[in-house]
């Protein structure tokens, strides 16, 4: 940069040409006549195109211009001039290989900075608005029109056409794609997809509260298959998983919407989850410069494609005559449309908010956080839904949810002794 102090410094005018920047504080009491002269009939200067916009006006359109593609690539974002890294990854490839639920992201190693209570009432707002949403209107769907293969597709249809359109329109940067990438996530996209259909399976077959209580059983099957290959884990995540197991089972029994297909489909969709996170672990390690949204983009696409010709197969032929069914029972075939909408553009912005969520709340906080909003969204499905809840089911799913965040805790703990084991060898 060329900084001639010619003008006082109120009186600031930028000239910019290609390649160099001139910023020229022009005072007519200070500038010499021969250097007058040079700026008038300098030839290369001359022929020149300046542009006289001042720097503050370029600085705000700017500002404005990236926050706005920031809004469109990260609708939820709270921080919109203050960029932060986006290198947290998403759970399926954390350090620890444990999951929280279906695609969501791990809490990262590093702890942000606090932020003031109203932020965060913001950030969880957000988080479990959506959340509740998705499992309201996804259960709204499956009450009448039970074809849980074609609506688990078209969400993830719904979150592919969303990262294609960010990354066309570069709202959101594009990682670059190799053969080695596709290869690493084909493992942990085929058990994103094995999770993301059971769940939607034991949806259509029992209520949201019940496959919420036995989801939150993923944290047992996550230390037996870790313990399998290896890791180890102190006594005090071990205990946390019994009041898990205790609570789930008095849950089930009591269950008054007790299908047997709906509790398997929702252990299935744990031992999914789990294997992703297991799988992503190996698979992943080398490619953590991806960012976490960007990772979940890909995964998304690659389970829809795995996800919708057997979809094809296994309910193909039942969609038209349970479609025309569906319309005459309901009678406007746009509450079917716009349900249907809903359900596969929240679950989307739910599991990215998720993501987005970590650059404002710590770790303990998220995890404790991804706890309460499993018990939210159970209450606010009873409530909709006005399933019946029987006292020692009731009870069952507290002791579950409780033994949650007691394994949160443990592990968080696990996690802050092993980052400091690092830094201090």
């Amino acid at each position: 940069m060329l900084s001639l102090n010619v003008f006082p410094s109120s009186s600031s005018v930028p000239f910019t040409k290609p390649n160099h920047h001139f910023s020229i504080n022009a005072s007519s009491h200070t500038l010499k006549p021969n250097l007058l002269n040079r700026f008038h009939h300098e030839p290369h200067l001359k022929k020149t195109n300046l542009s006289l916009t001042p720097m503050s006006q370029i600085h705000r359109s700017t500002t404005k211009f990236s926050s706005f593609n920031g809004f469109l690539s990260h609708p939820f974002e709270f921080s919109p001039f203050s960029p932060k890294p986006r290198n947290q990854i998403l759970k399926a490839v954390s350090d620890e290989g444990e999951g929280e639920g279906e695609g969501e992201v791990s809490p990262p190693s590093t702890t942000p900075k606090p932020k003031n209570l109203k932020k965060l009432a913001l950030v969880f707002g957000f988080w479990y608005f959506q959340n509740i949403v998705f499992n309201i209107y996804n259960k709204k769907v499956l009450n009448i029109f039970s074809f849980p293969w074609l609506l688990a597709s078209f969400q993830l249809f719904v979150g592919s056409i969303w990262m294609l359109v960010l990354w066309s329109l570069k709202l959101q940067p594009c990682p670059k794609i190799s053969k080695p990438f596709i290869f690493a996530l084909l493992g942990p996209a085929l058990f994103h997809t094995i999770g993301h259909i059971s769940a939607c399976v034991s949806f259509s077959k029992v209520a949201v509260s019940f496959t919420h209580v036995i989801k939150s059983a993923e944290p047992v099957f996550s230390v037996i298959f870790s313990s399998v290959i290896g890791d180890r884990y102190p006594i005090q995540v071990w205990l946390s998983i019994l009041p898990i197991v205790l609570g789930c089972s008095l849950a089930a029994v009591t269950e008054v919407s007790f299908n047997i297909q709906g509790l398997w489909c929702a252990l299935i969709s744990n031992v999914g989850f789990v294997l992703r996170n297991i799988y992503s672990k190996k698979s992943l390690q080398n490619f953590k410069e991806v960012d976490g949204l960007n990772l979940y983009g890909w995964i998304t696409i690659l389970s829809f494609l795995y996800l919708f010709p057997v979809a094809i197969i296994v309910e193909g032929s039942q969609w038209i005559p349970g479609y025309y069914k569906t319309i005459e029972a309901i009678g406007k075939p746009s509450i079917l449309y716009v349900w249907v909408l809903v359900s596969g553009v929240f679950y989307h912005l739910y599991n990215q908010s998720s993501y987005q969520a970590l650059d404002e709340i710590s770790p303990l906080t998220f995890s404790v956080g991804n706890t309460m909003k499993r018990v939210v969204v159970i209450v606010s499905s009873v409530l909709v839904f006005r399933n019946p809840v029987r006292p020692l089911n009731g009870l069952g799913s507290a002791i579950a949810i409780l033994g949650t965040f007691l394994y949160s805790q443990a592990t968080a703990a696990k996690k802050a002794k092993k980052i400091e084991g690092e830094k201090s060898s």
